[in-house]
């Protein structure tokens, strides 16, 4: 493959030599690089234990690893010729020869024997393995299990009821005093997020200077500093003026006449009439020479100056106010922090858990404890010598004093093997910084590139800085809009120097802005009979979806062209699955558009998100549940009446519930249970396992034996797979958690709060509608926005950071100066990640972009749409009319020409079955059961035999028969000793007298001489024997010989019997003995077939042995009736 300049600055990047610092634009093949610089490393014979790559998700883990194995696994089967071309495209600088080759072969089997595996893994998964690796010096459990976040939500509302209850629940109600919220979930998932920074005890002195304050300020401070003397008198004088004054005067004098004291209650009275008000040019800024009104102060001539004065100190006195006030709230909240945070630490370690923050700073905590890391770093720098960053601009500041941590000795140029070349290679870009929720700080990928830069420039291995600005996915139509549209946001991490520029320079691209579906004057409202939620049917929203959707019907109907490389004519129809719809938020525009393209009859992938509790067919599999733990549970009853799971109809349900005499609706169903023999047999059996089974079974007994899986995806789709799925997923892990219990588990699941994350990354031939966050790293030829109309920015937080020390946040109205700059700079924070965001939508575009608004734009120029309105309009988009009115077009390359068929795995038509997938299975044949020798027929015992009954026969003889295998083991002198062991409990017990005889028996049976041969060493007791007898019909037999001889030429079977009456002659004895013999004869013969084989029994009562003719057990098996 020829180089050229993309391609080249990629294998720049991925030199395995170089510490790389990547800047890499959308699309520019950062993955690529990656992979390749593995791969290279692994070439220059880096031990694959030494190299370590973190990237941001688990998602991108699986990606990359999957691409290196199957480039190495390629590599393992070309022919010469081509690998060296392949060596060649990566960049492989020496010399190609037969050893080269064979090593580059040799690498797939490298990787994938690798100790441990190619570490591949999430930062948070690679700090998992180091805490393991060194539990003891981390302080935590060997055996701890990472929580999941629904785990650690219940968790920490666990502890705040602890609290309450507790010797501590004075604090948390002077902290509830200043907290709104309905509970506390939100504000300790907060502390719990920012706990750092209540490591260190907050002090009066630190909290002031986090407001700005002197320390020791009091009320009474305030107080003093407004209240000189003489206020009063002005006061006085005011009053009568204002009253006779103008309305707005006379507004204030009774305001003004609420000051019934001259201290800090009067405060806030006079801040409402001195001061101008939030929406003022200088909000809260005293009223000087503008109160009050000019005839008044005229008036007042003679004393306006000293009411100038004091308003000045009114306003002053304000901040310092509102501060103390702050200061003693956010006292309150670190108070309760820490509290909570040691009740949680210790809730953790009691159960062994670690949540996903844990993890992270209990590694950076182990990484840099001056008493242990030191251990830890030099164990560590003998296993890594490459650190590969991926997504470096989503990586938290914590996330990256623990990768500072790992390459700070190789970075200094020491460590345990200062003769082996390490490097460090970070990719990232700013420009798709987005997830400032979960802590990353885009600032820090700027810092973290100056400080490596610095480190690795004293060891005399510079920092290689790099960018990668050519896209290979997006036409240069997209490319040039993003380049105007964010060509003056360098604070949100834009810059001019950093352009894009499309790899595929002719690939045709075209962007469309369609009107704005205006907010109607008046909305239409939906019929009466049809859902509360149901929405107008002129609402923007509903009719912006409506619009996309059939749009995307006419195109594939249409079969409307598209850009395609790979094509022959490079253009090809479109196909739904082409089509991604990214949203900013699940709103109800995003439910809107999944329900219009699923009336279009469109292919869909569902949302990306799954909200578990809020799925139809949880909701139904749920009523269920709550009807058979509380069978009085009418609604539940007949909410499951009515879904899938039984099919009720409406006039079913009516004619049930509206006519029954009972007060309860299954009592009614249960009086007619004739009328629903189908329902009430489902009912019945899950009722009676209701109380035994586990959640999961009984799930799973309605989803299978009852085929409910069957009936909830015959109705809802295939999409509700993903919920039953969850469901089960849910009950499995609740569990684990908890003692099982019907109950326990609808209390676990009662929250919709729950969601799962479905994968769409490969959806096949379905739309894709998902948020932009959810669609970083994919790419589609069409990508519509349509959630690009105002969005307002609202903090949501109540935790801020002022001077490095946690503040609570206030009302705007009441809040000091610290928060307002804390609120200001979140939300200049959160406008620059939004231009980010859009970065990231438009980028997701190969060839077609089509943005479109619906309702309000706001008047700050801050929506999407119009920012690209105006980045269309400096790249010199041409007005366009679109089906619902005029817009803008920006088009590159030709899109007219012959369309090419689609690819032969698209185009392929479905498969003719096979007949039999036509054809019911047959049923399955039941085995016959096995026969047990003894129990083949016939009498067992003489026809005059008496004494025992069977009972008692039988437990003789497995006394008997106990002794006879176990005695001749030992010296006769311990049989007395032994015996009494052998049958000293259970059922067969035995003691005094009958303990006596039973071993006089069976002494006398092992001492006689002509016996003797059963019981030498040689022979085998107790010998399982199994086959298919052909006397028998071929009938298996499984039985078990008391004793077995066998020799070279000879196999003898010896059963014990101890039978009271003894047969005097072979043809005298039992039937069911001699068949019984006979199956073992038969058997054998099976199993021994060169040998001659003879069967005896020995009856324990006379110690004779009876030798069987083999022709008189095979007569007596050959009549034995088969069933």
């Amino acid at each position: 493959m020829a180089r050229n300049e993309a391609t080249q600055r990629q294998i720049d990047a991925a030199r395995p030599d170089r510490s790389t610092w990547l800047s890499a634009n959308a699309g520019s093949g950062k993955t690529r690089v990656l992979t390749d610089r593995v791969a290279r490393l692994l070439l220059d014979d880096v031990d694959p234990r030494h190299i370590l790559c973190l990237t941001y998700t688990k998602a991108a883990a699986s990606e990359m690893q999957n691409r290196l194995f199957k480039r190495l696994g390629e590599w393992a089967m070309l022919p010469d010729a081509r690998l060296s071309g392949e060596l060649r495209d990566l960049g492989h600088e020496g010399t190609i020869n037969a050893e080269t080759l064979r090593k580059a072969r040799r690498l797939f089997a490298r990787a994938i024997e690798a100790p441990g595996g190619l570490k591949i893994q999430t930062i948070h998964s690679f700090c998992a393995g180091l805490l393991r690796r060194f539990p003891l010096e981390a302080g935590i459990s060997p055996q701890f299990t990472e929580m999941e976040d629904r785990t650690a939500a219940l968790l920490r509302s666990e502890i705040a009821e602890t609290i309450a209850s507790g010797p501590d629940a004075s604090t948390l109600d002077a902290f509830v005093r200043h907290y709104t919220g309905e509970n506390l979930d939100e504000v300790t998932a907060e502390i719990v997020r920012h706990r750092s920074l209540f490591d260190t005890p907050c002090n009066d002195e630190t909290l002031a200077r986090a407001f700005g304050q002197k320390p020791g300020l009091t009320l009474d401070d305030i107080t003093a500093s407004v209240f000189l003397g003489g206020e009063q008198a002005l006061l006085d004088a005011l009053l009568p003026a204002l009253q006779a004054s103008s309305s707005n005067d006379q507004k204030a004098a009774i305001t003004l006449g609420r000051v019934n004291r001259l201290d800090a209650s009067a405060l806030p009275i006079l801040e409402s009439v001195f001061l101008f008000t939030a929406s003022a040019k200088e909000p809260f800024s005293a009223k000087i020479d503008s109160f009050p009104t000019k005839g008044v102060r005229t008036t007042l001539d003679e004393i306006m100056p000293q009411v100038n004065e004091w308003m000045a100190r009114v306003e002053e006195a304000r901040e310092a106010r509102l501060a103390l006030a702050a200061i003693q709230k956010t006292r309150t909240l670190h108070d309760f922090a820490r509290v909570f945070l040691g009740a949680y630490d210790r809730a953790k370690a009691l159960r062994g858990w670690l949540d996903f923050d844990d993890l992270i700073l209990r590694a950076r905590q182990l990484l840099t404890d001056p008493a242990v890391a030191a251990w830890v770093l030099f164990r560590l720098d003998g296993g890594i010598d490459h650190i590969l960053v991926d997504e470096a601009q989503d990586t938290s500041p914590v996330q990256w004093q623990v990768i500072e941590r790992l390459a700070q000795e190789f970075t200094s140029g020491e460590g345990a093997r200062a003769d082996v070349t390490r490097t460090i290679f970070v990719v990232g870009d700013k420009k798709q910084s987005i997830y400032s929720f979960q802590g990353a700080d885009p600032d820090e990928f700027d810092r973290m590139k100056d400080d490596f830069a610095t480190r690795l420039r004293a060891t005399g291995h510079p920092l290689q800085d790099m960018e990668m600005e050519y896209s290979f996915r997006s036409s240069s139509a997209i490319l040039d809009l993003v380049d105007h549209t964010f060509a003056n946001s360098r604070e949100s991490g834009f810059t001019p120097e950093q352009g894009h520029k499309a790899f595929n320079s002719d690939l045709p691209g075209r962007v469309d802005l369609w009107p704005v579906i205006e907010k109607p004057d008046q909305d239409e409202d939906p019929e009466w009979h049809m859902p509360v939620d149901v929405k107008a049917a002129n609402d923007p929203a509903t009719l912006l979806a409506r619009q996309i959707a059939r749009t995307i019907r006419k195109m594939v109907d249409d079969k409307q062209p598209i850009p395609d490389k790979d094509a022959p004519s490079r253009l090809r129809p479109i196909r739904p699955g082409d089509v991604l719809i990214l949203v900013q938020r699940r709103s109800d525009l995003f439910h809107e558009l999944i329900r219009e393209c699923k009336a279009q009859n469109l292919p869909i992938a569902g949302a990306d998100r799954l909200k578990v509790g809020a799925e139809l067919a949880v909701r139904d599999l749920a009523a269920l549940l709550s009807f058979l733990a509380t069978p009085e549970d009418d609604l539940s009853l007949a909410t499951a009446l009515r879904s899938p799971l039984f099919g009720w109809s409406e006039s079913d349900l009516f004619d049930l519930a509206h006519h029954r005499t009972k007060k309860y609706l299954w009592a009614a169903l249960r009086d007619r249970a004739s009328d629903f023999p189908e329902t009430m047999a489902i009912l019945d059996d899950l009722r009676r396992k209701a109380d035994y089974l586990r959640p999961y079974d009984l799930i799973e007994r309605i989803l299978t034996r009852h085929h409910g899986r069957r009936n909830l995806l015959a109705r809802l789709g295939a999409e509700a797979e993903d919920g039953i799925d969850a469901l089960l997923s849910q009950a499995m892990a609740y569990e684990q958690r908890a003692v099982d219990s019907l109950t326990g588990f609808l209390v676990w699941m009662e929250t919709d709060d729950l969601e799962i994350k479905r994968q769409m990354d490969s959806a096949g031939n379905r739309i894709r509608v998902m948020t932009v966050h959810g669609a970083k790293g994919l790419e589609a030829p069409v990508v519509i926005l349509p959630d690009t109309g105002r969005r307002d920015i609202r903090i949501r937080d109540r935790i801020a950071i002022s001077d490095g020390t946690a503040i609570w946040q206030t009302a705007s109205g009441e809040a000091p100066a610290a928060n307002l700059r804390a609120r200001d700079a979140a939300r200049d924070a959160q406008r620059a990640e939004r231009d980010r965001l859009l970065y990231v939508a438009m980028t997701r575009a190969e060839t077609w972009l089509i943005v479109a608004a619906a309702g309000d734009l706001g008047k700050n120029g801050d929506a999407w749409y119009e920012k690209v309105q105006s980045g269309l309009q400096a790249a010199g988009a041409v007005a366009h009319e679109f089906a619902n009115g005029p817009g803008l077009r920006l088009e590159h390359g030709n899109w007219a020409g012959t369309v090419s068929d689609p690819p032969a795995d698209v185009a392929r038509a479905t498969p003719d079955l096979p007949p039999f997938f036509q054809r019911p299975a047959p049923l399955p044949v039941t085995p016959a059961d096995t026969l047990k020798p003894s129990d083949l027929g016939g009498a067992k015992a003489l026809a005059d035999e008496s004494g025992l009954d069977e009972d008692a026969a039988k437990r003789r003889g497995r006394q008997i028969h106990r002794l006879l295998e176990f005695l001749p083991t030992v010296p006769q002198d311990d049989w007395p000793d032994i015996a009494g062991r052998l049958l000293s409990n259970g059922p067969d017990a035995a003691r005094g007298d009958e303990l006596a005889l039973l071993l006089a028996e069976a002494g006398k049976v092992l001492t006689k001489p002509s016996l003797q041969s059963l019981f030498q060493p040689d022979a085998l007791s107790e010998v399982p024997i199994s086959a298919n007898v052909a006397a028998l019909q071929g009938r298996r037999i499984h039985g078990i010989i008391d004793r077995l001889l066998i020799t070279p030429d000879h196999v003898l079977a010896v059963d014990f019997k101890t039978n009271a009456a003894v047969p005097a002659t072979a043809q005298d004895v039992p039937l069911a003995l001699l068949r019984q013999m006979g199956a073992y004869a038969h058997a054998l013969a099976l199993i021994y077939p060169d040998r001659t084989v003879e069967t005896g029994l020995l009856w324990t009562r006379t110690a004779t042995l009876t030798m069987l003719p083999h022709d008189l057990v095979t007569e007596a098996l050959r009549d034995t009736p088969i069933a």
